[in-house]
């Protein structure tokens, strides 16, 4: 085992559930390995990792085994959504503060993305509390967590728009790309897995604070998510989006705005 897993840990990922070598889904459904590519992501069975990671807290793992077992589509989202809500709402009543950082500074990523449910569908907590909680959530390293971070705050998103759009108007001058592009993704107004923002998509300059400051990005990741939100935008207002694209290029025609705008207007060229 010592010697594979250097091996393991730099291995690029199968591209089918059945290519995932036997070792490799054992330790993914163990925790005690991250997944690298989202046919592994999906691929875990959160019902064997609910036994080991609360394998000395029977009160956690037989609520969240019976009500995971009692959903009528388990899609993978689905059982990590009741996840986080059986969670949230066993934690609650024995007032266990100690089950977030726990679930935090997991290895697992898939018991990262848990977390973020507990704080997504906390409905004690304020937009802004719920924001702070999730930033570190936002940077992380794995690319599911990232996506379940803004999937899980989403709602409170929408719901509270202009206090969330200022709040992200600060995140979009971060120096970490991953909570920059989350100012963006999180907001997107069609967006992929989530419910239409349909203020966003009637009228998409309420978001101009975030997409003026990020119309340059030198990361590619975040060139994808302004790109793909601006394309969004288009599909239900092209003139506005035709109009912002010819205003960047004249006062930014750097690479990154080019690569941004080919992103946005690939649905409006025949």
């Amino acid at each position: 085992m010592t010697n594979q897993k250097p091996v393991l840990q730099t291995r690029k990922g199968a591209l089918t559930k059945t290519k995932i070598p036997a070792e490799v889904m054992e330790l993914l459904n163990q925790g005690t390995m991250a997944s690298v590519n989202l046919t592994e992501w999906l691929a875990v069975d959160h019902l064997q990792l609910l036994g080991y990671v609360f394998k000395d807290q029977p009160h956690y793992l037989n609520k969240c085994r019976e009500n995971v077992q009692n959903l009528a589509q388990n899609s993978i989202r689905n059982v990590t959504i009741e996840i986080g809500r059986t969670l949230l709402t066993e934690s609650s009543k024995s007032r266990d503060l100690q089950l977030l950082p726990f679930l935090s500074q997991h290895a697992s990523d898939s018991v990262r993305c848990w977390a973020c449910y507990l704080i997504g569908l906390d409905q004690d907590l304020a937009l802004q509390e719920k924001l702070k909680a999730i930033q570190p959530f936002a940077a992380d390293e794995h690319f599911g967590v990232r996506e379940i971070a803004w999937m899980a705050l989403r709602t409170d998103l929408s719901n509270h728009l202009p206090e969330g759009i200022s709040i992200l108007s600060e995140w979009a001058k971060s120096k970490n790309e991953n909570i920059r592009r989350f100012a963006v993704e999180s907001i997107r107004p069609c967006g992929v897995w989530c419910k239409h923002i349909n203020t966003l998509k009637e009228q998409p300059q309420l978001a101009s604070v975030i997409l003026e400051a990020l119309k340059a990005d030198p990361s590619p990741y975040v060139q994808l998510s302004v790109g793909n939100w601006l394309n969004d935008a288009g599909k239900t207002n092209s003139l506005w989006l035709t109009t912002l694209c010819d205003q960047w290029m004249e006062k930014s025609p750097g690479k990154a705005t080019t690569q941004i705008i080919k992103k946005a207007l690939r649905n409006l060229k025949h």
